[in-house]
């Protein structure tokens, strides 16, 4: 399971990380977001202890949307080493999740 994540707690947990973090950018309201949902969880699952996997609601969290320019949503952002490394944006497949893993790790 992905876990929640907040602008308070997004610096200690996503730019401080030893290892790769993945970020669904989401809120309740999005039918893709929801869509993908099963998907980011099962990532969450398979890649535990080598990425952090976590969900940040854009409605509750505007300050990381903004620093980040989520301009849509979903919006998958992957970190390695506190920086955005790359980017997913829609109801996109687990393959092209697994393909920017794989490239991270």
């Amino acid at each position: 399971m992905a876990n929640e994540i907040t602008d308070k707690d997004f610096e200690a947990e996503v730019l401080n990380s030893d290892i790769p973090v993945l970020v669904d950018f989401w809120a309740p309201w999005c039918g893709p977001c929801r869509a993908l949902a099963p998907t980011i969880d099962k990532v969450a699952t398979e890649y535990a202890g080598k990425v952090k996997v976590f969900k940040l609601n854009t409605d509750e969290n505007p300050e990381s949307a903004v620093k980040f320019r989520i301009n849509s949503i979903p919006n998958l952002i992957f970190f390695k080493g506190g920086k955005p490394v790359d980017q997913l944006v829609g109801a996109v497949d687990k393959s092209k999740i697994d393909e920017v893993l794989a490239k991270l790790n």
